[in-house]
């Protein structure tokens, strides 16, 4: 599916059918007008995926497009820059092995605010592998069953920075800057269900990375839930892959996406700037459960619903035969 916007300049080229697409005809070195940025916001909450490809630009000129989508955060544990500290380095080697990029997550919901976007350019591509795959928690929502989406409605679980907290010694500086890091990210409580705040869907809001549990819950029922919702993220037909070459810029909505960046390209190299747009508090489902409204079911994960008459099987000719 392809989508033209004469009128601000650019195309849409669609990628997946729940998620993703490719914007063609935007130089991102030069600014945006107000109904070019318009047409491209209402594009991106919509396919959640914006790839761009063959865009040579700056770290000054990545930052000035992101800052369009709001403020940009500082990640307290990702490699950054000494003087752009809200630019992270992934520059990953033989020498310097990628790491807590194999498993879905979304970026950052130890905050209580987590991201909303983030935006990263490939400056060195491996020559195979390395490919980075997005699933929308949106269509993963839908694709529950009525029953399921009942149970969950209004539930809580936990996050927590637990990946990094490996990386602090025993010693007495690691202990009091741990001690810091827990009073300024204290494992908030999120949404299970939560409510985008552009769209208004409902998506799931739980991530193997970052989540612990479900309140209210026993804790192998909280991880028997838990693992069964991030399972979502691996269902195909919830997926994009996207394969990089120099200067590609892909962004995303980091509050309706998970997304998982395989290590099949290791040992070679594959380096990446990366930019965060801060988002807001979270919004969770209230109240007794409705079905979304506007929103069809998709049965059993699957996103085609045939309607059409089909072709008869040869195994139904013999039974209309016998009868």
């Amino acid at each position: 599916m392809t989508s033209s916007h004469p009128s601000v300049g650019f195309e849409v080229i669609r990628l997946g059918g729940n998620i993703g697409a490719e914007i063609r005809g935007l130089d991102l070195r030069q600014p945006l007008t107000p109904e070019q940025f318009e047409q491209l916001h209402a594009v991106f909450v919509e396919r959640e995926v914006l790839v761009f490809r063959d865009q040579d630009i700056t770290l000054d000129q990545q930052k000035t497009f992101a800052r369009l989508f709001g403020e940009l955060s500082i990640h307290p544990f990702s490699p950054n820059l000494d003087d752009q500290r809200e630019v992270i380095v992934l520059d990953y080697s033989a020498d310097n092995p990628p790491a807590l990029t194999d498993q879905w997550h979304s970026d950052e919901t130890f905050r209580m605010a987590p991201p909303a976007a983030t935006i990263l350019r490939s400056l060195v591509v491996p020559e195979y592998g390395g490919d980075t795959l997005f699933a929308s928690m949106t269509a993963a929502y839908t694709g529950l069953s009525e029953r399921m989406k009942q149970y969950i409605h209004g539930l809580e679980a936990v996050h927590d920075f637990k990946p990094w907290r490996p990386l602090f010694t025993s010693s007495e500086g690691h202990q009091r800057r741990l001690r810091e890091l827990e009073r300024e990210f204290p494992s908030p409580s999120h949404p299970v269900v939560r409510i985008h705040p552009v769209t208004g869907r409902r998506l799931i809001n739980v991530n193997a990375q970052f989540t612990t549990y479900i309140k209210g819950l026993k804790d192998e029922e909280s991880q028997m839930l838990l693992n069964y919702l991030y399972g979502r993220a691996q269902i195909p037909e919830f997926q994009l892959r996207v394969k990089w070459a120099p200067n590609t810029v892909v962004m995303w909505d980091n509050r309706s996406t998970q997304h998982y960046a395989p290590h099949d390209y290791f040992p070679q190299r594959r380096t990446m700037n990366r930019v965060t747009v801060a988002g807001d508090a979270e919004i969770g489902v209230t109240g007794a459960y409705t079905p979304e409204e506007g929103v069809d079911a998709l049965p059993d994960g699957h996103n085609v619903r045939v309607t059409a008459k089909r072709p008869t099987r040869e195994f139904e000719r013999h039974v209309k035969e016998i009868a």
